[in-house]
């Protein structure tokens, strides 16, 4: 059993976080309701009123004018205002994450690893300041030399989900300011109160850095103001997370005035299990990228592709696993599982486990609503395992909630043809001490993820890497590696140093 909250006491606490983290505002009053899905209610209002297109229309004006400054301002001065936004974000790391428990129903542990994630990507990116720059490339030309450079693109706007609802934020945010870019920030309707709190401490550290205004400001709203941030001709780049429908809407908008999109939308991730699997590894990897977070991570692990040889004896230990997870409170220390976000969530995935049952699938564990009597506003439920006998319809769709399938195969082709027969690409795994196995699952033949993964779950990723997948994941990349490259453009230099004037393949014109 768990003891939930009151809506007063969440409104208290979500206060003292705000305030804490230098937010000046009141939760007494405004546009837009907030809500905690822990009870499903609404506990304050924030924000004022104003036209999703003249709010949109201030945003990026003011952005076009911070730019003007900060395009030419040096990246390593750039890095400053982040290395002030890492420190003010080491001393709040308790107080956003609380915000982020609150409003994404997230558990202690992973509120608290979604904000060291956003200290983690400022530490890249202030790194980052100091190593950007292209290639230098031998000219055919005598006396010539030929290199690339990079510059900001120009205002950059940022639509998040409430999954994440501040570490897509700062992956995004932290690059676009050392790369010299501004940001507009269109948070989810659904967590408008970490929003606020990182803009406000976004705010402190540029005021510490002395950048000039501007350069980060948030919308809250509607999808109204996430369309008319898509349209603004003066957006040179959006980056969108969200559902794949929702990117099919933003990509066609973007490419008519010719931006740029990152799109970082749905995923339908696999593990496959080997007969050579560490089964230690796997219950534990298996439980934590299928249950985590409530199953609405985008790197969720939603189907297990298991040997034959080795099926029922997986299916039995993650049903035990499954068994004892502790569903509830989110802000209790012996709880792993919290609620999801509404009670549409939880519909989706009752329709999606009767969908499967008719499609010959056995539901082995889970799936039943809990504490409805305590908190009928909100949606807790024990994650569910559904063991199918092929991979149908309903498997290949995305069901952003604790739904997981097994599956079986006999031969590693099969697996890899039943891992890459969904329409989405983002992320992947295997569980193999085969490292023949291990290699080609990891080769062009092999998975056709964005992220592929060996002997650990697909969920959770480093920032050092780059994120992103394929098919209608969207195929944009952000957080580590290369990824700045997509904040910035480039320009192909031939700088002539001689007094002759050479043409290039040879020509001669007189």
């Amino acid at each position: 059993m768990t003891t939930l909250p009151t809506s007063a006491s969440l409104s208290a606490l979500a206060a003292s976080a705000l305030s804490a983290c230098g937010a000046d505002l009141s939760l007494a009053s405004g546009a837009h309701a907030v809500r905690s899905p822990i009870t499903g209610l609404q506990f304050g209002q924030v924000g004022a009123e104003m036209g999703a297109a003249d709010a949109v229309d201030q945003a990026v004006g003011r952005a076009t004018e911070a730019f003007a400054i900060w395009r030419t301002t040096p990246a390593p001065r750039r890095a400053e205002v982040v290395r002030h936004l890492a420190d003010l974000l080491r001393a709040h790391i308790g107080d956003l994450a609380t915000l982020v428990s609150i409003e994404a129903g997230k558990i202690r542990s992973e509120a608290l690893g979604e904000v060291q994630e956003m200290i983690d990507i400022c530490d890249f990116a202030v790194g980052l300041s100091r190593t950007m720059g292209g290639h230098t490339m031998s000219s055919e030309r005598p006396g010539h030399r030929l290199m690339e450079t990079w510059h900001p693109i120009g205002p950059v706007g940022v639509i998040s989900a409430f999954n994440f609802p501040v570490a897509v934020w700062s992956w995004n945010t932290t690059l676009a300011l050392v790369c010299g870019n501004p940001v507009i920030w269109k948070p989810s309707n659904l967590t408008p109160l970490t929003a606020l709190a990182s803009q406000a401490l976004y705010e402190r550290a540029a005021q510490r850095a002395g950048a000039p205004a501007g350069l980060s400001q948030v919308l809250l709203g509607g999808a109204d103001v996430g369309a008319a941030l898509v349209a603004h001709p003066a957006v040179a780049l959006i980056s969108a997370t969200g559902s794949t429908a929702m990117g099919a809407r933003v990509a066609p908008v973007v490419a008519s005035r010719f931006g740029r999109v990152i799109l970082e939308l749905g995923g339908n991730n696999a593990a496959i299990v080997a007969p050579s699997a560490d089964f230690e590894l796997v219950v534990r990897g298996v439980t934590f990228s299928a249950a985590g977070t409530a199953g609405q991570r985008c790197t969720t692990l939603r189907r297990v592709i298991v040997h034959s040889s080795r099926h029922d004896e997986l299916v039995e230990r993650l049903a035990a696993a499954y068994a004892s997870l502790p569903v509830g409170n989110p802000f209790e220390s012996t709880t792993l599982v919290g609620p999801l976000i509404t009670t549409a969530a939880f519909d989706k995935m009752s329709s999606a486990i009767a969908a499967a049952r008719a499609d010959g699938g056995q539901l082995v564990v889970g799936g039943e609503r809990l504490y409805a009597d305590d908190a009928p506003d909100a949606a807790y439920t024990r994650p569910a395992i559904v063991t199918m006998p092929a991979q149908t319809a309903i498997v290949a769709e995305e069901t952003f909630a604790p739904l997981l399938y097994v599956m079986r195969y006999d031969t590693f082709d099969e697996a890899i043809a039943l891992h890459n027969d969904v329409p989405q690409g983002l992320a992947s795994s295997i569980f193999t001490t085969d490292v023949r196995e291990a290699e080609r699952f990891c080769a062009s033949d092999g998975s056709d993820c964005g992220i592929a993964n060996v002997n650990i779950g697909p969920s959770g990723a480093e920032i050092g890497g780059a994120f992103g997948g394929e098919k209608t994941t969207g195929g944009g990349r952000e957080s580590g590696s290369d990824a700045w490259k997509a904040y910035m453009r480039r320009a192909t230099n031939t700088v002539n140093y001689s007094n002759e004037l050479p043409l290039a393949q040879g020509v001669e014109f007189v």
